[in-house]
């Protein structure tokens, strides 16, 4: 037994000598085609290609910087894309409890969409209340301008006159605007609870 364990371990030797005759080699051309060798990969390699050699020296492995960068760049494009759908699968999933939460019927969707319209209707109508109050205004005050004319079209208004007229002015201004932005609304709405119809009665017709 123990001449067959010498004999063995007389025949392991060599191997063992070979492994360690035979480091591993790293081999790279840079760009003005000069070759560098190194047990380690030289730091003239950095940024090239490099090539490890085995003890016959055959190419073994090929070590692409710009290749494993783009490769690095994918995986993690590959990761935020599959995170954002993930995301967008959870908000979605959300939002579809939250409409079946909401809503029992087809009935209440309409429900709820004359309401905001109604809701809208009363906002326009209060603009447009504002609207007209303001251009009264305004046109008192251009009466009163007339007052301070001469005959020669030439007018001495008094400053707080003017102020009041500028300040009638800007009020007039961003109340339009905001009648403007109300009306538009009401296409805002019928998309609003267009879709919600509409993926109710997807939801609805997948449950049954």
């Amino acid at each position: 037994m123990l001449k067959t364990t010498i004999v063995a371990a007389f025949m392991m030797t060599p191997l063992a000598a070979q492994a360690q005759a035979s480091p591993v080699t790293y081999r790279c051309t840079d760009t003005d085609g000069k070759r560098y060798y190194g047990n380690t990969i030289p730091m003239k390699c950095v940024g090239h290609v490099v090539e490890q050699l085995n003890a016959q020296g055959l190419v073994v492995r090929r070590i692409d910087p710009e290749g494993e960068e783009k490769a690095r760049e994918a995986k993690a494009a590959s990761a935020a894309k599959a995170k954002e759908e993930e995301a967008a699968t959870r908000e979605e999933s959300r939002r579809n409890r939250a409409l079946l939460a909401t809503y029992t019927s087809e009935r209440d969707i309409d429900d709820a969409r004359t309401r905001a319209l109604q809701d809208n209707h009363s906002a326009v109508r209060e603009v447009e209340t504002k609207i007209d109050t303001l251009k009264k205004r305004r046109a008192g005050y251009d009466k009163e301008l007339e007052f301070y004319q001469d005959k020669k079209g030439n007018t001495k208004p008094p400053a707080k006159l003017l102020e009041d007229i500028d300040s009638v002015s800007v009020d007039l201004k961003v109340q339009e605007e905001l009648l403007a932005v109300k009306k538009k609304e009401v296409d805002n709405i019928n998309a609003k609870y267009d879709q919600d119809k509409k993926r109710y009665l997807q939801l609805t017709r997948q449950s049954r």
